[in-house]
């Protein structure tokens, strides 16, 4: 591989410095660099972050390729700066064996826009009734670390209570879609005022916070790692707070969508909006942005859910839970935490590649930009403004939120261990 020389980015969003990359490592940060035989990529005025990494991915494949594959959602990825994303087990057929988390394994290293690291479902067939083979997943070629049943809730306690157990053995984690399903019946929306007029199921927040509250006492129980996908309400960030203070190995993350979005939207009927968990009120959103720059929620996931446009384009009871977010998280996450001047940009690195990585023990992922390390790099042009078009989208299905929407932020670089996925805004 040639050499590249990343002229006066702004590193972390500091003072301007040239990156000179060689092969698959970063091999100088500094001023004046310089190298004969280096393509220059000149970056003036723009962001220089480690590749992003998405702990919370569904990359549909095997099973519903119509929405999404491993290729046009690791394209996505590379097209939102990421470059590893955590592939969720609710596949067809269910990652909950060796055989099949390998498969998607191996398709990613095939396509070779990002590292795709498959997530093991924590029961067989994501029913909730009998472990998976968290062993065999975890001893296989895909090494899997991080186990999720998500779609569906670990709700039997003695279940999750074994779960836990068993990757504690071999440090894994047990990510828990939270969600109390006798408690969320025929639910539509969030439980609130909007849902009473609308006259809509609602989802109450009780239904996530009993499941985290329960979870992280029996986390602590047993001394093993928890983690709780997609919190979404204000009640559940004051029980991880309380968890994180007495010590309890707990992790937790925010979709870009619900730092955003709230469950006014759902006044439009229009189904885009409906999303797994429900949009909450602007008294959660705000509490969750609060919770992600104290550090009381670690990450930011997209929780990327393609859908297919039958499956959208419908009335709102019949349709699919879920948006896509790959390729619009990093332009959020500007808008909502650091344009309000909660996070810096080295917090959205932190908050973006160096703790999910960690989480998810995505070895060469998020590491600090500097000499020696891997170079994941993303390049951000952080003064661009546009609007969101899905007709652009890398990925298979077009299920924005954002549509028609002004974001500010756009993704002009993506290097995977030093060869280029995005130039320009293009992908390789």
């Amino acid at each position: 591989m040639s050499k590249i020389l990343i002229r006066g980015a702004r590193v972390l969003g500091g003072e301007p410095q040239d990156v000179l990359v060689d092969g698959p490592v970063i091999e100088a940060v500094g001023t004046g660099l310089f190298d004969e035989g280096a393509e220059v990529f000149e970056a003036e005025g723009k962001v220089l972050l480690p590749g992003l990494v998405d702990l919370h991915t569904h990359l549909r494949e095997p099973g519903r390729e119509d929405s999404e594959t491993v290729l046009t959602g690791t394209r996505a990825a590379a097209s939102g700066g990421y470059t590893a994303v955590f592939a969720m087990a609710n596949t067809f057929p269910v990652a909950d064996t060796a055989g099949v988390v390998e498969q998607v394994y191996r398709l990613g290293q095939e396509h070779g826009y990002c590292d795709v690291q498959p997530i093991g479902a924590v029961t067989v067939g994501l029913e909730g009734k009998k472990l998976a083979e968290l062993g065999a997943m975890h001893e296989s070629a895909a090494g899997v670390t991080v186990f999720s049943d998500d779609g569906k809730c670990v709700d039997d306690a003695v279940i999750m209570r074994r779960a836990l157990e068993y990757v504690k053995a071999f440090g894994g984690v047990v990510a828990q879609h939270a969600q109390e399903p006798r408690l969320t019946e025929g639910a539509q929306m969030n439980e609130g005022v909007v849902s009473a007029e609308l006259g809509l199921g609602g989802w109450p927040a009780v239904a996530e916070e009993s499941i985290i509250a329960r979870d992280v006492l029996l986390a602590e129980h047993v001394g093993s790692r928890v983690h709780i996908c997609h919190l979404s309400t204000a009640g559940s960030v004051e029980i991880v707070r309380w968890a994180k203070s007495r010590g309890i190995d707990v992790t937790a993350e925010v979709t870009p969508h619900h730092l955003l979005l709230t469950d006014e939207l759902a006044r439009t009927y229009n189904p885009v909006y409906k999303v797994n968990p429900p949009l909450r009120t602007e008294r959660d959103v705000l509490a969750l942005r609060q919770a992600l720059a104290d550090g009381t929620i670690d990450i930011v996931a997209t929780d990327h859910a393609p859908h297919p446009h039958e499956d959208k384009d419908c009335e709102w009871a019949a349709a699919a839970m879920g948006m896509v977010g790959l390729e619009t998280a990093l332009s959020v996450v500007q808008q909502t935490m650091v344009e309000t001047g909660l996070l810096d940009w080295a917090g959205v690195a932190d908050r973006m590649s160096a703790k999910p990585a960690e989480i998810g023990r995505a070895t060469g992922h998020g590491r600090p930009v500097s000499a020696g390390e891997p170079a994941n790099l993303t390049l951000v042009d952080t003064e661009y403004r546009g609007t969101v078009d899905p007709a652009g989208f890398a990925s298979r299905s077009r299920n924005t939120p954002y549509e028609g929407r002004e974001l500010p932020g756009r993704v002009t670089h993506t290097w995977l261990r030093g060869k280029a996925t995005l130039v320009d805004g293009k992908l390789a």
